[in-house]
Order: structure tokens, then C-alpha cells, then sequence
């Protein structure tokens, strides 16, 4: 649990205190011994070092404590009762320590796990992955849960690059589940359909079987749904995206300029279109070569600090790119939010947390609408 330099240094605070009550105890008067104290030493052990380590800490106590009693006169002799303490006090230590070592090595084992789920739902994505140069920030509301309801993906096609980024109501495996099957059906559809539309279509399409699905279990889930914007990028045009919105907040758009919001059609959250039938609106905005596009789920956008008052992204990027337009790459700009909204908060997240920001680049290396080497982008 201790370490400098990268070596373990968690022995050497039972030691300082097993020499320090062995010493003070020398250096006492016979009407006040502290030799008894002992006991702590193994307790210290076992909160800081393995198992082994408190067994050894266990056994010294016990030597310690005989060589240093026994130093003294037989009338001033604290003797067998108090062994007996420092014995049993460091057999139960050598058990708590034991129990916390396993209970630490399955926490890292649900941690491992925990990752893996994390990097399937939200997978690594190359550099510059289908003509676009992307970076991303996820904080889950639960720290120790480390994955939740939100969610960003990249997909390249031969109709061009789509991107997809939302947020699942609710919390739990319900959400990460949820998710999941949306990402499934969107690198499926955004790599095959033609229009953006279709793709929106198949995400509504799934999300309505995955709620039958939740209902025919007997779930209490089935009637979640998912926030979510969804942008392509043409092929033929390097100076607009097309843009659908699912109920989300709208992208910024970032450049040394300044910030803007888009000015995208407004829609209904995925799973909800039963309560406006029609086709979804279809955006196409102008986006300059030099702007990223921004985009936050509402654990940016509903950060509160400690009066309740919400966190302004966009006022605070434009004076961040007022001071340094370079802000605007998207590895900065992730960081930018992220420090910012942590720092509005006060560290405390009441909702999963992520930011996403790409803009286009220039191919290079081959690198095609359709991923590397203009092949077929791997599903």
C-alpha cells in the first residue's frame, strides 16, 4: 500500500513502532509500563503489509515483549497475562489480514473485469480513426463502478464516417447494457446504410426489441431510453456535417475563433419516436477546417458547484480559447472540460460524465472513409 520509487515501504511503520514501544518501555520507570502496547504493532501490520509480513510482525511482537519484560525486576514484570494479549492480539491480526487480502485481490479481479466491460462497450479507437482526429474523457458518477450509461463510438463506411455519442437513462448494468446494444446496432447500420437517417432508424428499431426483450424477462427496465447525438461526415464535403439529435445537447463547435452552438433540428430520445411518428430531422451545418466538434453528455452540462449553480461549458471555453486558441485541438479540449467541470464540482459527479470532441484531418497513409488502407472497417 506504500510504496517510493516504485518499491514497497509498507514494513517500515510496524518496525518504527515496535522499536519505539520496545525503547520507550527501557526507558520507563517500573510503575508505568508500556510494553503491553506491543500489541499494536501486528494491527499496524496487518492494515499496511501481506500476510506474511503480519505473521513476522506477530512473531517479533511476541519476541520483544519477552526479551524486554524479562529485562526487568520480577516485581515490576508485566508477565504472562500480558503475553497472552500480544499473542492472541497477533494471531487475530495474521486473520484480519488474511481476510483483507483477499478481499482486496477480488476487488481487483471485479476491477479487471469491470475494464474488459468498459473496453467492449466503449472500444479503443485508433488514431485518427476514419479521417478524423478524435480523443475522449469518461467519468463515471460511481468511481468505483468505472463504466456506466454513457457512450461515444466512431464508425468509417463507404458512405463516410459516423459518430455516435449519448447517454442512457439510468444508472447500473441496465444502462451498460443498454449501451452496448446501441453501439452494436450503430457500428453495424452507421458502416451499411447509406443515409444517416436509416442508421437513426435502426438505433430506434433496436431500442424498441431491446425493450421487449427487457420486458419478456420481467424487468423493471423496459421502459428506459437514450439521449444521443448522431453526426456523419460526408465523403465528398470537408466543410459540413450532417447531424441528428436524439433529445441531446446540441455539439459546440470550437476553433481559435471561438465557440458556437450548432444549430441542429432538435428530435426525440432514442426509444420515444412512437410519441412523434415521422422521419427525423436531418441537419447539415457548415463547419470550418480549424473547429472541433464538442460533445458533452449532461454530467458536464448539470454540474452544480456548492451554491447549485450549473456549470457554463461554453463560457468557460471561450475565455479558454481566448487565452490559448490551441485549446481547441481535441486532446486539449477533452481536458479542458474535464479539469473544468471536476473543478466546478468540487470533485463530486451526481451523473456519468464524458466529453467528445473531433474534427477532420487529412488522410494520410493511406487511411480512407473506410479506415486503414481503405479497407473494410473492422466490425
Amino acid at each position: 500500500m506504500l510504496r517510493v520509487r516504485g518499491r514497497s515501504v509498507a514494513w517500515i511503520p510496524p518496525l518504527v513502532l515496535l522499536v519505539g514501544i520496545a525503547v520507550t518501555d527501557y526507558n520507563t520507570t517500573g510503575e508505568f509500563r508500556v510494553i503491553s502496547w506491543i500489541v499494536l504493532v501486528p494491527g499496524i501490520a496487518a492494515a499496511l503489509c501481506g500476510v506474511w509480513g503480519t505473521a513476522v510482525y506477530a512473531v517479533l511482537a511476541m519476541v520483544f515483549y519477552t526479551a524486554v519484560d524479562n529485562a526487568w525486576p520480577h516485581q515490576f514484570q508485566a508477565g504472562l497475562p500480558d503475553f497472552i494479549l500480544v499473542a492472541a492480539g497477533g494471531v487475530l491480526s495474521t486473520l484480519a489480514c488474511l481476510v483483507r487480502v483477499r478481499g482486496e485481490r477480488r476487488a481487483l479481479h471485479m476491477r479487471d473485469v469491470t475494464d474488459t466491460v468498459r473496453a467492449t462497450v466503449l472500444r479503443p479507437l485508433p488514431p485518427r480513426w476514419g479521417g478524423l482526429e478524435h480523443a475522449g474523457v469518461y467519468l463515471p458518477a460511481d468511481a468505483d463502478a468505472r463504466v456506466g450509461g454513457d457512450f461515444y463510438d466512431i464508425q468509417p463506411g463507404p458512405h463516410g464516417t459516423r459518430v455516435l455519442v449519448g447517454d442512457v437513462q439510468g444508472k447500473g448494468l441496465g444502462a451498460v447494457e443498454t449501451s452496448a446494444v446501441l453501439l452494436g446496432a450503430f457500428r453495424e447500420a452507421g458502416y451499411h446504410e447509406a443515409e444517416l437517417t436509416a442508421v437513426a432508424d435502426r438505433l430506434e428499431d433496436r431500442m424498441l426489441r431491446h425493450r421487449e426483450y427487457t420486458t419478456a424477462l420481467g424487468r423493471g427496465d423496459g421502459d428506459r431510453f437514450a439521449t444521443a447525438v448522431l453526426l456523419g461526415f460526408p465523403p465528398d464535403r470537408t466543410d459540413v456535417v450532417d447531424a441528428v439529435v436524439f433529445g441531446h445537447e446540441r455539439p459546440l463547435a470550437v476553433g481559435p475563433d471561438g465557440v458556437r452552438s450548432l444549430r441542429a433540428a432538435g428530435g426525440l430520445p432514442i426509444g420515444c419516436r412512437d410519441l412523434a411518428p415521422g422521419p427525423l430531422p436531418v441537419s447539415r451545418l457548415p463547419v470550418a477546417p480549424d473547429e472541433t466538434l464538442l460533445l458533452v453528455t449532461d454530467g458536464v452540462t448539470e454540474a452544480r458547484d456548492g451554491e447549485g449553480n450549473f456549470y457554463r461549458l461554453a463560457d468557460e471555453l471561450c475565455r479558454a480559447v481566448a487565452a490559448d486558441p490551441g485549446v481547441a485541438a481535441p486532446g486539449l479540449l477533452v481536458a479542458a472540460v474535464r479539469e473544468g467541470t471536476l473543478r466546478h464540482s468540487r470533485g463530486h459527479l451526481d451523473d456519468d460524465t464524458t466529453a467528445f470532441a473531433v474534427r477532420r484531418t487529412r488522410a494520410s497513409g493511406g487511411e480512407g472513409p473506410e479506415g486503414p488502407e481503405g479497407g473494410r472497417s473492422p466490425r
